[in-house]
């Protein structure tokens, strides 16, 4: 019910105050009043604000929730414009159809174009030129700046890779003496963070060759054939910048065990590795291009992908030992300003298990250290306070994962 100006209670004794007391007492609980009443004003200005942020997010959430609920979308090629339509080609199983579009589309049509179509093989609509999407996915780099000088704690697996990779590209005349075929393909394999695409990259570096970097997971596509069309870009693009060295990485997300899944999803992984095997298996083995894969899980890889003349040698990349994290120590402080006394054989006694991306956030977090206290010199308490923030960041991380799967 509201409330008469009789019901409300006067912040003053109505028979003792004075006039003035009155007056006084009444402008200052006028101010509180209005004061109270801007700050409701401006909580509904925020509030409204925010009831707008969610109403749009949950416009733009039913909109993606009604696009995942339409049919799939397939991949296709337009072969040949005629009078009855036009002849596409579908990409995966190459299968062509005669399908007939709108006079709108038709115009913007022409041979080679790619374009989605449904079930029913319409045209929805015109995809990109196939030339975007090589610079959204591939990383190019015409000449890596990493040296095996940059790497430490990998000499066993450096000799390896070179012998498999460096020397058909530098010398190929030396297997065609001795008549074998140079090893095809090279699978890193280990943890995160040990040095992987680096040493594809010091590869490259020491040939003069391109690097192509390509991970397995943008080769999972929600199109179905345009992971295996995506394929046979990389391998294009590795030809037209020969000698190449090829490195796909998170290669489990596409070469993982395959299973009876009749999901389309799983369907379309496996048509993209099944395009990666036959594009490795027509590959020339002296040619020059060079594949190398790395993958954090080697045990979940179907053994297709694994049998010799895809990936003739098998190398594991571990986390480094107390040598190598010392060199990996001595490696990225080479520009740094380090005090006298930071010693580089403590520093890999302390840092157990790490990796060499972890050796690398250390001593960055240092440096982060001494920036902080307004010097250019680091310490050796710099390094321990480092190493003390990247272990809690990892421990969080472990926990963070342990209650996620609890």
């Amino acid at each position: 019910m509201t409330e008469t100006v009789e019901d409300v209670d006067l912040p003053y004794n109505d028979e003792t105050a004075t006039r003035q007391e009155k007056l006084e007492t009444l402008r200052e609980r006028l101010e509180v009043l209005e004061s109270e009443n801007e700050e409701m004003r401006d909580r509904l200005l925020d509030a409204n604000a925010e009831n707008n942020k969610y109403q749009q997010k949950l416009e733009r959430l039913t909109h993606e929730n009604k696009k995942l609920k339409q049919s799939p979308l397939f991949v296709a090629t337009v072969q040949e414009l005629t009078d009855d339509g036009i002849v596409i080609k579908q990409h995966g199983n190459n299968q062509e159809a005669l399908t007939e579009v709108t006079t709108e589309m038709r115009d913007d049509l022409e041979p080679d174009d790619r374009v989605a179509v449904n079930n029913s093989l319409s045209v929805v609509k015109r995809l990109d030129n196939e030339t975007d999407v090589r610079a959204r996915v591939m990383q190019v780099d015409h000449s890596p700046e990493v040296n095996y000088e940059d790497i430490g704690g990998l000499d066993d697996q450096m000799t390896e890779v070179r012998e498999t990779v460096e020397m058909p590209l530098k010398s190929p005349e030396m297997f065609d003496d001795v008549g074998i075929q140079p090893p095809s393909g090279v699978l890193l394999h280990g943890p995160p963070g040990t040095g992987k695409t680096m040493l594809a990259k010091a590869v490259a570096n020491q040939t003069d060759a391109t690097f192509i970097k390509m991970a397995g997971s943008e080769l999972v596509h929600k199109f179905i054939g345009e992971g295996a069309k995506l394929v046979r870009d990389l391998f294009e693009v590795a030809r037209e910048n020969e000698p190449a060295v090829l490195f796909i990485d998170e290669i489990d997300a596409i070469a993982a065990k395959r299973t009876d899944s009749k999901t389309s999803g799983d369907a379309e992984v496996q048509r993209t590795m099944m395009q990666l095997l036959s594009e490795m298996d027509g590959f020339d083995e002296r040619g020059e291009i060079r594949i190398i894969a790395a993958t954090n899980r080697f045990d979940m890889l179907d053994s297709a992908i694994l049998r010799p003349g895809r990936f003739d040698r098998l190398i594991e990349v571990p986390k480094p030992d107390v040598e190598g994290r010392e060199l990996i120590f001595q490696i990225h402080t080479r520009d740094m300003e380090v005090a006298d006394d930071v010693a580089f054989a403590e520093l890999a006694e302390m840092a157990t298990d790490a990796s060499g991306a972890d050796i690398q956030a250390i001593c960055t977090e240092a440096g982060m250290f001494a920036i902080r206290d307004d010097r250019t010199e680091i310490t050796m308490a710099d390094f321990r306070d480092a190493w003390e923030k990247i272990e809690d960041t990892d421990t969080d991380a472990e926990a963070g994962d342990a209650v996620a799967f609890a």
